[in-house]
């Protein structure tokens, strides 16, 4: 790996995301020092607009010397790279508003990552990441891939199945997009936190967060104030107003399991009915990201076409930028920082099957990821829920791997978002002729 010059393909360069990730490499040069950047996407007009963003934030702040591609050919784009940062979403907002609608449809709480709608658009995602990282194998063996690319606990899984010498992280911005929001407000600074964590993806839960200024673990007031109030939207969610629903549901799984605070994504598992009465089946968040982000960017690019004066470009992405950036330098510079990353569990969780994909607290370093062990077992409620969580996204892998339509029914029976074995067959069944052509054939 160099130490300067460093090229960086984006996976999924039309993503709104990638504004926020290269203004975190370019405020970063001085430990990150790259000098080429590689927007590799199978969207062309979505590639175009963003490296039209792109060229116009490096010709702003002075970044002329940053040589930026954009390109539909893996060959093109992964020749040569150092680093590969990875948010690919395949079938677009389309298919993510058929994984949310068609659970709908029948009952079942209808989201991009966790339930059948997970499941469905994990099966597409393993088929495209499976490729990237084929890709980067091929061309650039010895660059290191990290991996935002959703659902990260089935990524994880499959990629170590297929490709186990990759050099990979898989990475979620939720745990710290949590925390950014908490500290914003209660006025705290995230900055002098030191998580402790445990769980599956979107799955988890907090057992202390110590503040270093503070001197103590602020966990105990931080529950108390939720359950007093629940938080308000922060400015890298605004306009999409779901996510005060999320924080309310977050106030109301803490009312009823105070001792840990939770990952609000379990709202999921424990208030599927609630969720579902109140979601519009009409217009979920595929749609509001449609009509926000999307549509922001589409206006930005407009904007840099003619040559719009003012300000143009406006967006907060929070630390999900930041995050993936600071795991690369540490890599660079073998700095040891920490991170919760999705890997196997190998012991760190000790009463949790060894082969569990877990996200914990790890060191990040030359060698990669170094997991932190917690040293004492979870108790019964959390390790029967992620038990048969973890259960389900294996049998789910189980079944992309060997096109088993068995394995895909048993893992949508299993995922604790479904009533019943006749709900998982209806929607199974909708969903495969929805998923024609993205996911494997199963038989």
């Amino acid at each position: 790996m160099k130490f300067t010059d460093l090229h960086v393909a984006i996976a999924g360069g039309g993503s709104t995301y990638t504004p926020g990730i290269v203004q975190a490499m370019l405020h970063n040069s001085d430990r990150f020092p790259v000098s080429k950047i590689t927007l590799y996407d199978i969207d062309e007009k979505r590639n175009e607009d963003m490296k039209l963003i792109v060229k116009y934030m490096l010709e702003n702040d002075g970044y002329d010397n940053v040589e930026l591609n954009a390109t539909l050919d893996p060959e093109e784009a992964f020749t040569g790279c150092d680093f590969v940062f990875s948010q690919i979403r395949v079938g677009g907002m389309e298919m993510r508003e058929k994984d949310e609608k068609i659970p709908l449809s029948h009952g079942l709480v209808g989201q991009e990552t966790c339930g059948v709608g997970g499941f469905s658009y994990g099966l597409r995602s393993i088929k495209g990441l499976l490729g990237v990282v084929g890709y980067v194998q091929e061309y650039s063996p010895d660059a290191w891939i990290l991996n935002y690319t959703n659902p990260e606990t089935l990524i994880a899984e499959a990629i170590r199945r297929q490709f186990p010498n990759a050099h990979m992280l898989n990475a979620c911005d939720m745990t710290i997009s949590i925390e950014e929001t908490m500290a914003r407000n209660f006025g705290y600074d995230r900055k002098n936190w030191i998580a402790q964590y445990y769980g599956l993806n979107h799955f988890g839960w907090y057992t202390s967060i110590y503040d270093k200024s503070l001197q103590r673990d602020v966990m105990p007031e931080l529950i108390e104030k939720l359950r007093k109030a629940p938080m308000k939207i922060a400015s890298f969610n605004k306009g999409d107003h779901s996510w005060q629903d999320a924080w309310n549901k977050l106030s109301k799984i803490l009312d009823y399991f105070p001792d840990y605070l939770p990952n609000n994504y379990l709202e999921y598992y424990f208030f599927p009915d609630i969720v579902v009465e109140e979601t519009d089946s009409n217009h979920t968040r595929a749609n509001m990201v449609m009509d926000g982000r999307l549509k922001n960017t589409k206006e930005m690019a407009t904007k840099i076409r003619n040559k719009a004066e003012g300000e143009v470009l406006d967006f907060d992405f929070g630390e999900h930028g930041q995050y993936i950036v600071d795991m690369a330098t540490s890599i660079l510079n073998d700095s040891h920082e920490r991170f919760m990353l999705i890997q196997p569990n190998m012991g760190a969780i000790p009463n949790l099957r060894q082969d569990a994909v877990v996200e914990i607290p790890t060191y990040v370093g030359r060698l990669g990821a170094e997991p932190i062990s917690m040293r004492h077992p979870i108790n019964d409620f959390h390790k029967g829920l992620m038990e048969a969580q973890n259960a389900a996204e294996k049998l789910l892998v189980d079944g992309y791997f060997e096109g088993s339509y068995q394995k895909v029914l048993e893992a949508f029976t299993l995922n604790q978002t479904v009533p019943s074995a006749d709900k998982a067959k209806e929607v199974l069944d909708d969903l495969i002729i929805a998923n024609k052509g993205y996911w494997p054939e199963l038989h």
